[in-house]
């Protein structure tokens, strides 16, 4: 299992739109192969700060399956435009897993 881990600060103003607009896109990378499962929370001390975490089986089901399919515009198209400044996508793998 991969966690993909994104820090998405949104303009502000802009966090319901970018909820509603979220709601639907969640839909476009859950249908992807590889997709595993998704977490997005809002930041209690800076309210347009959301993190976003995707469980992809493998890397490449990320960074070659979704980001290079035509899903990717749909979802690209629909968030963002959000960002301010454009996210750093990074990737993590297993250490330590406690029950």
């Amino acid at each position: 299992m991969i966690l993909e881990q994104a820090v998405l600060d949104i303009i502000p103003g802009e966090e319901a739109n970018f909820e509603r607009a979220f709601s639907e896109a969640k839909s476009i990378i859950a249908s992807m192969p590889g997709f595993e499962s998704l977490a997005l929370d809002r930041c209690i001390e800076q309210p347009t700060r959301y993190l976003l975490l995707v469980e992809w089986e493998r890397l490449e089901d990320h960074t070659e399956g979704f980001r290079g399919s035509p899903e990717y515009e749909m979802w690209r198209a629909l968030l963002h435009h959000f960002y301010d400044p454009f996210p750093v996508v990074e990737h993590y793998e297993p250490v330590f897993v406690a029950p």
